[in-house]
C-alpha cells in the first residue's frame, strides 16, 4: 500500500509560487458567459477526455486501471491518462502554460490552495448546479473540502483528497521521559510543557518540530491556532491574520522555538518526519500521509486531536481537488463530469484513496470493508477520520492566496528563528500581501 501524498507533495515550492504569479498575470479579461458547459450533453457521444492525475508511478498505475474500468463500462469515452507534469508541484506551471496555448486537460489534480487562482482563470467549469443535484450527494463530502472546491461562489472541482492535522506522538520517547501521553483535551500549554520535558540535548532529541522553509507547510500549521484564538486569515479580500489572534498564535510557537529550544526547525520540510520516525522528535503535528512511513519504521505511536485554546481544538484540512475545465465542447464537459462523479463515488473511491493509503472522500465510506481494512492497517486512521469534524474552517480560495502564503511563511520562519517579533513580522506580511489579494 502506498500513500498518495508521500513526500509532503502538497507544499508550495518556489516554482509553484512563480506559476501562481504567471497564472494571475494571464487572468485579465476573462469572462464567464453563464452558460452551463455541459448543456445539451449526449452521454452516448464518442469523446476523448484528458486526465492529469498528478501522481507518482505506483498511483498512476491505479489511475490507469480505473480509467480502463470506466472505458469498459462507457466504451464511447476514451480517457487519456498521464501525470501531467514531473511532480504534482509542477502542475500549476503546466496548467498556466496550457491556458495560453489551449493545451490544458479536461480534468486535473490540483492542490486546494490553487483553487482561487484556477477559478479566476476563466477556464474552469461551473459545477455548482451539477453537484447540488440530489443524485450527487454533495453533502457526503466533508464541509472543508466542499468549501475549498468553491472559488468566487462557484464550485470548480470535486474533492480528490481530504486530510487534516493532528498530534502524532512516539510512545517510546514519552515512556522513557516519564511523561504522560497526550490526550484530546490537551491545551497548547500542555503541549509546550511536554515538549520541554521531552527535549534532550544529550541524545539530540526534540519535543516537537516545525518547518521554517517558508512554504505552505510552514503557513498552514499556524492557521488552527489563529482560528482557535478567534482570528481570521482574511476580512473580505484584506489580510486579517496580523490581528491580536494571529500574534498570539505565532507567539505560542516562538516561545517553543526560541525560548524553550524544544522545537526542531526544519529548513526543507523534508527532515522532521524522518526525525520523528527515527526517534529524535517526540511529537509531530502532521496528517494521515505520515502513517505509512511510521508503520514502516515500526514505531509505537498514538494520534490525538490538536492541542486547543480555551477548549477549541479546531484543525486545518488541506483538501485537494479534481478541477474540471471547459473546452467549449458540451460532450467533453459532460463526459468529464460523469467520469469524475464515478471516480469520487462511494463505490469507486475506496479503490482509489483507500487503496493508496488516504482517508476516504465521503463520510458514507466509513462503513465500507475497505475502510475497516485501512483502520486495521493504520491504527491512527480512525482518529484522522474523526478529526475531520474539527476542520470547521478552510483556507481561502481567493486569488492571491499563494502569494499571501509565501509572505506569511517567511514571517513565521523569521520569528521562529529569532530574527523578528510576531506583530512586526505579520504586519509586514499583511502589507506585502494586500496588493495580490485585490480583485
Amino acid at each position: 500500500m502506498t500513500n498518495l501524498r508521500r513526500g509532503r507533495s502538497f507544499r508550495l515550492l518556489a516554482g509553484g509560487l512563480g506559476a501562481a504569479l504567471t497564472l494571475s498575470a494571464c487572468m485579465g479579461g476573462t469572462t464567464d458567459s453563464g452558460k452551463d458547459a455541459a448543456a445539451g450533453y449526449d452521454p452516448k457521444a464518442a469523446v476523448t477526455i484528458t486526465w492529469w492525475t498528478g501522481q507518482p508511478e505506483e498511483q498512476e498505475k491505479v489511475a490507469e486501471q480505473l480509467a480502463a474500468d470506466y472505458h469498459t463500462a462507457h466504451p464511447n469515452v476514451t480517457i487519456k491518462v498521464s501525470p501531467g507534469a514531473p511532480t504534482t508541484d509542477d502542475l500549476l506551471t503546466k496548467l498556466s502554460a496550457g491556458f495560453t496555448s489551449d493545451s490544458y486537460p479536461d480534468v486535473s489534480y490540483a492542490f486546494g490552495n490553487w483553487a482561487g487562482d484556477l477559478g479566476a482563470s476563466g477556464k474552469t467549469q461551473d459545477l455548482t448546479s451539477y453537484v447540488n443535484d440530489a443524485a450527487f450527494d454533495w453533502n457526503d463530502f466533508p464541509a472543508a473540502a466542499r468549501e475549498v472546491a468553491t472559488a468566487d461562489g462557484k464550485v470548480i472541482g470535486i474533492p480528490a483528497l481530504v486530510d487534516n492535522l493532528a498530534l502524532i506522538y512516539n510512545k517510546k520517547l514519552f515512556d522513557a521521559a516519564g511523561v504522560a501521553y497526550p490526550t484530546d483535551q490537551w491545551s497548547w500549554d500542555d503541549f509546550r510543557a511536554a515538549a520541554k520535558k521531552l527535549t534532550n540535548k544529550a541524545t539530540n532529541t526534540y519535543g516537537t518540530a516545525y518547518s521554517v522553509s517558508g512554504s505552505e507547510d510552514t503557513t498552514w500549521h499556524l492557521w488552527p491556532l489563529l482560528w482557535q484564538h478567534g482570528g481570521k486569515i482574511l476580512d473580505g479580500t484584506k489580510p486579517a491574520f496580523n490581528s491580536d489572534a494571529g500574534v498570539a498564535a505565532l507567539e505560542t510557537f516562538r516561545q517553543m522555538a526560541v525560548d524553550d529550544k524544544s522545537m526542531y526547525l526544519d529548513q526543507t520540510d523534508e527532515k522532521y518526519a524522518p526525525l520523528f520516525n527515527s526517534g529524535h522528535v517526540a511529537m509531530m503535528l502532521s496528517g494521515p500521509w505520515s502513517l505509512l512511513e511510521i508503520k514502516e519504521a515500526k514505531l509505537a505511536y498514538g494520534v490525538v486531536d490538536l492541542p486547543g485554546y480555551n477548549g477549541d481544538h479546531q484543525t486545518v484540512s488541506g483538501p485537494d481537488l479534481w478541477v474540471l475545465f471547459d473546452h467549449g465542447d458540451v460532450n467533453r464537459a459532460g463526459a468529464t463530469r460523469d467520469f469524475t462523479k464515478w471516480l469520487t463515488s462511494k463505490e469507486i473511491d475506496p479503490k482509489w484513496n483507500l487503496a493508496v493509503g488516504n482517508l476516504p472522500l465521503r463520510t458514507s465510506e466509513k462503513d465500507s470493508p475497505e475502510f475497516a481494512a485501512y483502520v486495521k492497517e493504520y491504527p491512527g486512521g480512525q482518529k484522522f477520520f474523526d478529526n475531520l469534524a474539527n476542520a470547521k474552517q478552510a483556507r481561502p480560495t481567493a486569488p492571491g492566496y499563494e502569494v499571501l502564503s509565501r509572505n506569511v511563511g517567511d514571517a513565521i520562519a523569521k520569528v521562529m528563528q529569532g530574527q523578528g517579533q510576531p506583530k512586526e513580522a505579520l504586519d509586514e506580511a499583511a502589507k506585502k500581501s494586500a496588493d495580490a489579494l485585490v480583485n
